[in-house]
């Protein structure tokens, strides 16, 4: 075991020997390769999937409602959130001038992250999920990350505070805001009343729901896949180019006014739903003001390698971190873009959103963790890194890939905003049926495909690439130490903002404070829910066996491909009825607006179709559309209907504030099975068969036929 400061040198008492904790970074950087590996996996797979439907080969666990997530989470989290960990824990030491605070805590936290990223591989498959965009891991897990957020927050702020550098380079500003913000977003979203192990219900309930989901979706972008990136553009794009950073004062303009103006703009994602007019306007002002410190911090990165650009062609790893940085400006610009009113109405709900998020993945998150993984390995190992040819053509293979991806999902996007608004001169829909919708775009979703594998195949080149690099590596090279002198603290200051970077605490409060003005401000107003309800609503909450066909809707991601959020727009109401309300998802825990529509809206389903409908729908959805790509649920068909936890759900709900009878939560199991037996006669009598009242198909039948059917005036 190594301890700092032991092994001063003769010469000077300022000047001492210490040595850098690598081992936790090459487990980190390991471990965002295998993870990385698993999410492109399975999002090819989910690509594919969308493409042609067999491939979700009737299999609970892989189908898409279920895979998707489990695709997200592993790109967020698990690839993602190591590719941070591996830069921050090595950046961080040199920056600071100081070995890691604890080796234990480091320890901790890399089995403790890695842990949870095998329980959600685990438990998502399984259909144990909130239906929560990126925050669908259940209440055990949510637990979990939370510790071990807080044990890498008190490891990091103890080495800072230990560090022998004064001033906190600009990498470790964005740290900071990223470690604060992260704990604050993930603890006041993950606020939830458990009901069984792997059960729970969100406190909050419909806009609440919605606000504070999409206020935690967008800033997990914003401090997940956003700052903690930007701190290592600043110290690794400089340290390849071996050149500053452009500009000083840009950073700082840069970094407060993103830290600042980012947590506003979550309510961009909820244009034209009942979320209150305010929240909504309020996100796109501060959405669309995004743009200047977003472009800031792409110049100044971009402008670094003023008077390097020849590195690209004699240092191939700067391709990454400058396709990374353009990449990271084109979806800045577009983000804002699409936060316009305007360009919401056609954008939402459609394939472009996904084109914007993965040319962002991909493009900034993916490119910039490559072009950083390719620095540190050879360093790390003390080698050369194995192949320059192997990481061209990686570049331009996986650059190709992110093109093919993002162009086919722009259009696909685009072409289905255009047909679903489409309007005739006599005010009718020009495509009534949503499926020619669907059908349009289906050969754009095999080009996403042929981008995403060739996205792939670069990453494996790349994986081969590092192998024998590390392969090739000496086995045993003898650590040796650094040599580091305290900096800084001597300093005169000139300037108000260099004295603050000298002040780790103080420079911390002020990002808490930065990122909490406007979280309050947009989530308090909507805590009192029944102000924005109309005095004469009426709402009746779920019949328990609707709840269950509730639960059994969440467990399968239905979310993912279905809305329930009927917008103003001329086209939405002609096709799937009058706009949405406040009311009408005043009890829903969690809220199901959905974000993406691969199929049509459901807010207004209920008792349009009759029920043998809805099982021929789920047991074979081509048997009442034709060529839906909509995966089949027999499984629904085959298992039963937990009737005995209805009781202690209900009673979960009436804590929260839905107006339940105590009969009803007394009787909830007697209520559903008799509601259950009604449902199941009338299938068998139309020809289904017989014996479905236990059967989970039926509950879930019970839920499609309340929706809409709730709210009266």
């Amino acid at each position: 075991m190594y301890k700092e400061g032991l092994q001063r040198t003769a010469s000077s008492s300022l000047l001492e020997e210490i040595f850098y904790d690598d081992e936790i970074v090459k487990k980190f950087l390991l471990a965002t390769m295998i993870w990385a590996g698993a999410a492109f996996l399975f999002g090819l797979i989910a690509a594919l999937q969308l493409a042609y439907w067999p491939l979700n080969g009737n299999m609970e666990w892989i189908t898409f409602g279920r895979l998707r997530p489990l695709h997200t989470n592993a790109a967020i989290f698990a690839f993602a959130g190591n590719a941070i960990f591996a830069g921050i824990y090595h950046s961080s030491q040199r920056l600071l001038k100081t070995r890691m605070f604890s080796d234990l805590l480091s320890k901790i936290h890399f089995w403790g992250w890695q842990l949870i990223i095998l329980s959600a591989a685990i438990t998502l498959p399984l259909g144990y999920s909130q239906s929560k965009e990126y925050a669908e891991l259940e209440w055990p897990i949510d637990v979990a990350i939370a510790v071990v957020w807080v044990i890498f927050g008190i490891n990091f702020f103890g080495t800072l505070k230990k560090r022998r550098e004064k001033h906190m380079y600009v990498a470790i500003w964005f740290y900071i805001a990223t470690i604060i913000t992260v704990g604050v977003l993930h603890i006041v979203n993950s606020i939830e009343i458990p009901v069984t192990l792997f059960k729970s219900y969100p406190v909050y309930a419909g806009i609440q729901d919605a606000l504070v989901q999409w206020w935690y979706g967008h800033n997990a972008v914003a401090f997940f896949l956003t700052t903690p990136f930007l701190g290592l553009m600043y110290y690794y794009i400089p340290k390849a180019a071996n050149r500053p950073v452009y500009s000083y004062r840009l950073s700082i303009i840069h970094f407060w006014a993103l830290v600042f103006i980012y947590i506003w703009a979550g309510p961009h994602h909820l244009l034209y739903t009942s979320l209150p007019e305010w929240a909504q306007t309020l996100g796109m002002i501060f959405s669309v003001m995004l743009w200047a410190p977003s472009w800031g911090g792409m110049i100044n990165g971009l402008l670094t390698l003023k008077g390097s650009w020849h590195l690209l062609r004699t240092e191939p790893l700067i391709k990454f971190f400058v396709a990374a940085l353009t990449f990271y400006g084109m979806s800045t610009f577009e983000g804002p873009l699409l936060s316009i009113k305007s360009i919401s109405a056609l954008g939402h709900y459609t394939d472009w959103i996904v084109g914007h998020v993965h040319a962002g993945a991909l493009g900034w998150n993916g490119f910039l963790s490559f072009g950083m993984i390719y620095y540190l390995v050879p360093r790390l190992w003390n080698t050369e890194l194995y192949s320059k040819k192997l990481l061209e053509n990686h570049f331009w293979i996986g650059l190709v890939g992110v093109i093919l991806y993002y162009i086919s999902m722009v259009v696909a996007g685009i072409t289905q905003g255009l047909m679903w608004l489409a309007v005739d001169g006599q005010g009718n829909l020009v495509y009534p049926d949503f499926i020619e919708t669907v059908v349009r775009i289906i050969p754009l979703y095999w080009v996403r495909a042929i981008g995403g594998l060739l996205f792939v195949v670069g990453f494996i080149l790349m994986c081969w690439n590092i192998f024998k690099t590390i392969q090739l590596a000496p086995k045993k090279v003898e650590q040796k130490p650094v040599v580091v002198e305290r900096t800084g603290y001597g300093e005169i200051y000139n300037a108000a903002h260099r004295k603050l970077e000298g002040m780790g605490l103080t420079f911390s409060v002020l990002t808490f404070l930065a990122i909490a003005v406007g979280s309050f401000i947009e989530i308090y107003p909507t805590l009192s829910l029944h102000k924005y309800v109309e005095p004469n609503s009426f709402v009746e909450p779920y019949t328990p066996l609707e709840l269950a066909g509730r639960d059994l809707y969440i467990k399968e991601g239905c979310y993912v491909c279905h809305s329930q959020q009927i917008r103003p727009i001329a086209s939405e109401v002609l096709r799937y009825g009058p706009a949405s309300t406040v009311a009408e998802s005043m009890y829903d825990r969690p809220f199901q607006w959905g974000s993406k529509r691969t199929g049509p809206d459901l807010a207004r389903l209920g008792k349009r179709y009759p029920n043998l409908w809805h099982y021929n729908h789920m047991v074979d959805p081509r048997a009442v559309t034709p060529k839906s790509i909509m995966p089949s649920y027999p499984w629904l068909v085959d298992k039963n209907t937990d009737f005995l936890v209805l009781r202690k759900k209900l009673s979960v709900m009436e804590q929260l504030g839905v107006p339940y009878a105590q009969d009803v939560i007394a009787n909830a199991d007697i209520h559903a099975q008799k509601q259950a037996q009604e449902i199941a006669a009338d299938l068998e009598a139309n020809g289904a068969p017989k014996g479905l009242a236990k059967k989970e198909i039926v509950a879930l039948i019970a839920y499609l036929q309340a929706l809409g059917q709730k709210g009266k005036n």
